[in-house]
């Protein structure tokens, strides 16, 4: 298969869904431009802010990416690229695109309320404490695999010992970028500076980091790294949105640019060969295609972390509802193209069902073979591969701190309930409720799991996150009955993602209770896994026949 071919293609079906189906989706739900939006009606400054839809599409997606369509499909590769690529365009379009849409929609249309006030508003309190027990659970599950990621991808040394001056220099890279965000974000705040000027600044910036990282390496081991990581997620989930989230943001949407147009042009021009069979089979290893492909092609197709920044963020932002569209089930699309971006690097860079030497995480795969690509166009290999991994780095960080940030909230939402109003709180509840507790408790259970390794780790955030999808997929249904809106699209993609995550939970569980009776089972390595399964696939469970009861009541309130 030639990579052009699979990526004009998968463009041309990508674009004819947003044309078709996301535009009869908005007529069948109604979007009405006279309406006032969220942001207008309640503009606070803070968190109802009229934003420019550009603005509000580049924080949606680069809030979304993160890692997640870049090393779901490497991963996934192993089934072949048919299944994979098969799965990205019709789950892409078929559930992701519309979990993100009604999602979004959903809130737009509840006061730029969370899912989790939406679930509370049309499913009963208690399906509201539970949803916010399972995002606490899912966001310790993705600061674990990014983390590890992200640590992977800085590793200064090999299992050898032997330096590694790419990772090296990307570790650098990603450091100035930070500092370059706070910086950045301290000058706009103080000077209010125009777009040209703040824009050319950012550029400035991006430059110099880059051109430091390559001579300036940083050598630390991964180990190492894990701790740096964790303590930066920690600081940047507590500091004020304004001095890092939104500059780092903003310097993120260059880099989203330039890696997107790096990668397909590199594709355009060279036509890589996919090295990898269409098909390998429907069970590799120990791995059964149902339902571990799906979980494991996570964000690539369909993520329930969506749903979590559409109605916490965006749909506070946006100043007409015919920018729900674009915003959501655009977003969404442009992230499968980049899932089908990452395919097609694995299948070019593979040579004998084997990787490069030294190339051990997906972004590390993502970016040489992009480098690939263009060097053979004439650029400096080292500073495309740099720059590349920049990106995915800078977008897995942004997801961390972000999902830390998710974290921490569920965590105290959880208890802000046992606050009478008007009475002081219980030293207990003050100390769950409090911001840095909550970040602790949320971050000392991911550290625990990063150190398994995101390839232990990555099945059981894959499950996760597509049983949080089904939950959002059943909440917007329910929304969308009890306000007289057709909803029925949503049933087949809410119910086929109950049967993939309940499969994966309950094949996760049986294989930990296959090793406590084989002797096999590690409680350093195991048990925090076994416990998450079972807990995250009880909560689902409750929550899910909760919603359901409540989509098939006769009578809606």
């Amino acid at each position: 298969m030639n990579g052009l071919v699979m990526l004009l293609i998968s463009a041309a079906i990508l674009l004819a869904a947003y044309l078709v189906y996301g535009r009869y989706l908005a007529k069948k739900w109604g979007i009405d431009p006279a309406k006032k939006t969220p942001a207008l009606e309640f503009e606070d400054g803070i968190d109802y802010v009229p934003t420019k839809p550009s603005v509000v599409f580049g924080h949606e997606f680069a809030s979304i990416a993160g890692a997640g369509p870049i090393n779901g499909p490497i991963q996934a590769a192993m089934f072949g690229w048919l299944p994979v690529l098969l799965w990205i365009l019709i789950g892409g379009v078929f559930i992701g695109a519309v979990q993100d849409f009604a999602a979004l929609y959903a809130s737009v249309k509840t006061k730029g309320k969370t899912i989790g006030v939406i679930i509370e508003n049309y499913i009963g309190k208690t399906g509201k404490r539970l949803f916010l027990a399972f995002v606490w659970l899912f966001s310790i599950l993705v600061v674990a695999a990014f983390a590890d990621i992200v640590s992977g991808t800085f590793m200064g040394f090999n299992s050898e010992g032997v330096k590694i001056n790419a990772n090296a220099s990307v570790a650098t890279t990603s450091i100035l970028f930070i500092a370059a965000a706070v910086a950045l974000g301290f000058f706009i705040r103080r000077t209010s500076p125009s777009g040209p000027v703040s824009g050319a600044l950012a550029v400035m910036l991006l430059v110099v980091c880059v051109v430091a990282g390559l001579y300036f390496p940083v050598f630390v081991p991964k180990t190492v790294w894990l701790y740096i990581v964790f303590a930066y997620v920690f600081v940047a989930s507590v500091t004020p949105v304004w001095a890092l989230l939104q500059p780092r943001d903003y310097l993120n949407a260059f880099l989203l640019v330039a890696m997107i147009s790096s990668a397909f042009i590199g594709v355009l021009f060279t036509a890589p060969v996919i090295n990898i069979p269409a098909f390998v089979g429907f069970k590799v290893g120990s791995n059964s295609l149902f339902p571990i492909l799906f979980v494991t092609v996570a964000c690539g197709a369909v993520s329930g972390f969506h749903s979590l920044v559409a109605s916490g963020t965006a749909s506070k932002q946006i100043s007409s509802e015919k920018h729900i569209l674009p915003i959501s089930f655009g977003a969404m699309l442009v992230e499968c193209l980049l899932a089908v971006l990452a395919l097609i690097t694995v299948g070019a860079i593979t040579i004998s069902g084997k990787l490069p030497e030294g190339i051990v995480t997906p972004p590390q795969v993502f970016a040489s073979a992009v480098a690939g690509f263009l060097t053979k166009l004439g650029l400096p290999e080292n500073v495309v591969f740099t720059l590349i991994t920049l990106s995915v780095s800078a977008f897995a960080l942004t997801s961390l701190d972000s999902v830390a940030r998710v974290g921490r909230l569920a965590f105290q939402e959880l208890f802000t309930d046992s606050i009478n109003e008007g009475k002081k709180p219980s030293p207990l509840i003050a100390a769950l409720t409090n911001k840095y507790i909550a970040t602790i408790a949320t971050l000392v259970f991911g550290y625990l799991l990063a150190i398994l390794g995101y390839q232990n780790i990555w099945p059981l955030f894959g499950s996760a996150n597509q049983l949080l999808a089904a939950i959002a997929l059943i909440s917007c249904a329910v929304f969308l009955k009890r306000t007289k809106r057709k909803g029925s699209m949503l049933y087949i993609p809410m119910f086929f993602m109950l049967a993939v995550t309940f499969t994966a939970l309950f094949l996760i569980i049986t294989t930990m209770c296959g090793r406590i009776s084989s002797g096999t089972f590690e409680t350093s390595k195991h048990l925090l896994q076994f416990v998450f399964a079972i807990l995250l696939l009880a909560l689902g469970i409750i929550v899910a026949v909760q919603g359901i009861q409540k989509l098939t009541e006769k009578k809606a309130a």
